[in-house]
């Protein structure tokens, strides 16, 4: 096993039609606005950026993500990520069936950070509870965001 691989996923339902959903998701630059572990976003170009993480844990993580996927009628956002962390991540809005959306996240990424590669077997359950804390205020700002909207 390789302790410094991780696959993650995340289901949101958010009472938002799909399209607004994936409006807000598209604009990576908006995220600190209501997702507080998104420390920071800055465009490099159309399709490129660097991001600032950080959860309840004592570190940041920091990665450039480039578009390699937009696609508003499948509601498919992709990314390719490089940095402390290397992989991708993927969005896939879709509608619930009752106005609002289905949203799932999912991230197969290899730590490259080298202290949390020293941390990785000590590490790992704290590692993944961290990124699920970073989900859940994912999930409750962009909610509060729709709502505000």
């Amino acid at each position: 096993m390789d302790w410094n691989h991780y696959v993650f996923r995340s289901l949101w339902a958010l009472p938002a039609p799909p399209a607004a959903v994936y409006r807000e998701l598209e604009r990576i630059e908006d995220y600190p606005r209501w997702w507080p572990q998104v420390r920071d976003v800055t465009r490099l170009d159309t399709t490129t950026g660097t991001v600032r993480i950080r959860s309840l844990l004592p570190y940041d993580l920091t990665q450039t993500v480039r578009e390699s996927r937009r696609d508003p009628e499948a509601g498919v956002l992709e990314v390719s990520l490089s940095g402390d962390i290397e992989g991708r991540a993927r969005w896939t809005v879709a509608p619930d069936g009752t106005g609002g959306s289905r949203v799932r996240y999912d991230q197969e990424v290899d730590v490259r950070k080298p202290l949390l590669r020293r941390l990785a077997v000590p590490g790992r359950p704290l590692f993944r509870a961290n990124h699920r804390l970073m989900m859940r205020a994912g999930r409750r700002g962009l909610a509060a965001r729709l709502n505000a909207v």
